[in-house]
């Protein structure tokens, strides 16, 4: 019944039902704690996990909340809300993308200021990594729509990465990856999911292991790669038991090989792979959900294995804030685990000053880390968990009607600061998911704020 709920071959109408038949035998749950998690990857980008599995393993994690944001998909999100339900959590659903931060006309006529600095991705300048949050339920059909080209021009690319994998692989004396066999059969692509860059490096990974085996034999064969590893990913590759072997492989090769075979995605006519930030804004303001810069912060070092050490956006932040006010972007999102006191203070100073919401979570999508977010429990970052609410919220409401969204600009609570919103809205949100309201009270209490 449990593998099923995880189980990436059979319908989530089905998960979802293994996981109702699960819940009848009353498992013990912890208590809840006051954390949530919006930064859940599921199969439908790349994870060991399900929406419905993600959701239960949040639970068992004590999480109030938990939300997911596939990589140009957010055909996980209804398993996800629906799953969450089930449990008696909160969920916020989106989507995860790279955009250029400026449009093609704003760098021909030399104002976009930033476009040639490192933001918060690591392969390419001028691109950055945003998330759309809050989805209405019944906008993911457009959506879908709308990410759909894009999930084809990325897996075009996927398909021109892997010709420069081969090379390589073939060079070890080790089997090819077959894009559509290795890659697309493992990925949910046919069924609204992303191919990532993921996917290719766990084929690679495979292929790889297939060549050399498995324990220290593996790790000597690595040596012909020149791949860096620490010893504590050395003892991981060398366990001939270990049953994550594939997820801590890959992660080395993200953080020391991917260059070698990346192919940056191009700008054009179209959008392409990347469209520009002021477009997704628009896409995500159209359907009422929440657009969110994601703040990465100069690494110092990385908790999942896969970032090196390196400079992001810390030594421009002021000016980069001034850009996402200049766009349009209405919130930022963070990962508290991955920054400093001094980072998040600094955000949080910033998000006040230019009327920013600041969202956090926590990036999943290996078997090894905890859903937990230990951080949301200091008084200083309680503003992060109202938020969270805010956003459950906002949601439902906004499925009821996009002038009920957070930050519909016709809304009962529009004229009122955002700090005064996200507490009204975060009350809302609480008292939908504990059952104390209904929709239909949390409206009326809603337009009786006004």
């Amino acid at each position: 019944m449990r593998d099923a709920i995880n189980d990436p071959s059979i319908s989530p109408a089905e998960r979802l039902a293994a996981l109702q038949d699960y819940l009848q035998g009353s498992p013990s749950f912890p208590p809840f704690v006051t954390e949530s998690n919006n930064h859940v990857h599921t199969i439908y980008s790349f994870s060991p996990y399900t929406p419905a599995a993600a959701a239960l393993r949040a639970r068992e994690a004590g999480l109030m909340v938990v939300g997911s944001v596939d990589h140009d998909s957010a055909a996980g999100a209804g398993e996800m809300a629906e799953a969450a339900r089930l449990l008696g959590m909160g969920a916020v659903t989106g989507f995860e993308c790279r955009v250029y931060l400026n449009t093609a006309d704003e760098v021909a006529s030399g104002n976009a200021p930033l476009h040639e600095r490192k933001l918060n991705n690591p392969d390419t300048a001028g691109i950055a990594y945003m998330t759309v949050q809050g989805i209405p339920a019944d906008k993911r059909d457009l959506v879908a729509e709308y990410l759909m080209p894009i999930r084809e021009a990325r897996l075009r690319r996927t398909g021109a990465m892997v010709e420069r994998a081969n090379v390589i692989l073939e060079g070890l004396g080790a089997e090819p990856i077959d894009l559509d066999r290795d890659i697309v059969a493992r990925s949910q692509f046919l069924f609204g999911g992303t191919v990532t860059e993921r996917h290719l490096l766990a084929a690679m990974a495979d292929k790889l292991i297939g060549r050399f085996g498995r324990g220290q034999a593996l790790v000597d064969g690595l040596a012909k790669l020149g791949l860096n590893l620490s010893d504590k990913v050395a003892d991981q590759l060398s366990d001939v038991d270990n049953p994550h072997l594939t997820f801590d492989l890959l992660g080395v090769m993200k953080a020391e090989f991917l260059g070698q075979i990346y192919i940056v995605p191009e700008r054009t006519e179209d959008g392409g792979e990347c469209p520009s930030m002021a477009e997704v804004i628009d896409v995500a303001k159209s359907v009422g959900a929440i657009p969110c810069y994601a703040y990465l912060g100069d690494v110092t070092a990385s908790p999942t294995g896969d970032k090196k050490a390196e400079k992001f956006e810390d030594d421009f932040l002021e000016e980069l804030f001034a850009e996402l006010r200049r766009i349009g972007m209405p919130a930022i999102t963070y990962m508290p685990p991955r920054n400093t006191a001094e980072q998040m203070a600094r955000i949080a100073k910033l998000a006040d000053e230019f009327g920013l919401l600041e969202v956090s979570g926590v990036d999943i999508n290996t078997p090894r880390q905890v859903f937990n977010c230990e951080e949301l429990q200091r008084p200083e970052l309680s503003h992060l968990n109202d938020a969270t609410w805010a956003m459950v919220a906002h949601e439902q409401l906004a499925n009821v009607d996009l002038s009920l969204g957070l930050f519909a600009p016709d809304g009962p609570l529009a004229a009122k600061p955002l700090k005064e919103r996200v507490v009204a809205y975060g009350a809302l949100g609480k008292g939908i998911v504990d059952g104390d309201l209904t929709l239909d009270a949390a409206v009326a209490k809603l337009k009786g704020q006004a």
